[in-house]
């Protein structure tokens, strides 16, 4: 797995990208640093840095990189159950 969450699976002889979108700007943003035991607060700021996501603009999975059958989960799907699923149905 890469510092963007994004991970490559094989499964029933074809690959699959995941990549985790956090498409979160401005207020509604992540926080993401380091946790003060004494006041609770999150201290720090890491930005963009190892987040375990990516924007959606920032992206390798579109067509023009030649991926096909692109699948948008919802919050809380699991990429790997969807993908054993399909393998099963196949």
């Amino acid at each position: 797995m890469s510092n963007t969450g994004r991970f490559y699976v094989n499964v029933g002889g074809r690959k699959f990208c995941i990549e985790p979108i956090d498409n979160s700007e401005g207020k509604g943003k992540a926080m993401w640093g380091d946790l003060n035991p004494a006041t609770g607060k999150v201290e720090g700021n890491y930005g963009t840095k190892n987040r375990g996501s990516i924007h959606e603009s920032d992206s390798i999975i579109t067509e023009t990189n030649g991926f096909k059958n692109i699948v948008t989960l919802g919050k809380g799907e699991s990429p790997l159950g969807y993908i054993q699923s399909l393998v099963d149905n196949s």
